[in-house]
């Protein structure tokens, strides 16, 4: 990878469960576009990782969260090409989060929206194929309890235009 124009990006993402179900976001942007992704993303200037968590949890689903707490870090890196990078190295802090607030509703629409909205998927209906490699990761949090402390690297991966 030492070789390669790598584009780091960080995120807090929340996990939310409802029995053996993870509520998910269908993704319109970035290296996830037209799979399902965990409610979540990039910080403001000045904010906190929870500030930001529950700002971007209410944007994208509609539900007000609050933090249980932290689950981890986990990161990926797989390629994607974006404004003249080759690879993309997503670093996600995860967070256990439940309801205080809100119903699921279509998230409003503005420049840097990347939900078209959420629902609950299980672990059969997220494979790699369907899913990001954070909800997989999230999914198989569910079952175990314990993250990785090695970062994923997917040789190939496409990007569903």
């Amino acid at each position: 990878m030492k070789d390669k124009k790598v584009h780091r990006a960080f995120g807090v993402y929340g996990i939310y469960t409802h029995g053996k179900d993870l509520l998910v976001i269908n993704k319109n942007r970035g290296p996830y576009i037209n799979r399902f992704d965990l409610p979540g993303g990039s910080l403001e200037p000045g904010e906190s990782l929870t500030a930001a968590l529950k700002r971007e949890f209410l944007e994208e689903t509609g539900i007000e969260v609050k933090v249980i707490r932290n689950v981890g870090i986990a990161d990926f890196m797989l390629p994607w090409a974006w404004d003249n990078y080759e690879y993309v190295h997503h670093i996600a802090a995860f967070y256990l989060v439940e309801k205080v607030g809100g119903n699921l509703k279509i998230p409003q629409q503005f420049e840097g929206q990347d939900s078209l909205g959420a629902l609950w998927v299980s672990k059969d209906e997220a494979s790699i194929n369907e899913a990001s490699p954070l909800v997989v990761k999230a999914l198989r949090w569910m079952e175990e309890e314990v993250l990785s402390p090695y970062v994923e690297v997917y040789e190939a991966w496409e990007v569903k235009d």
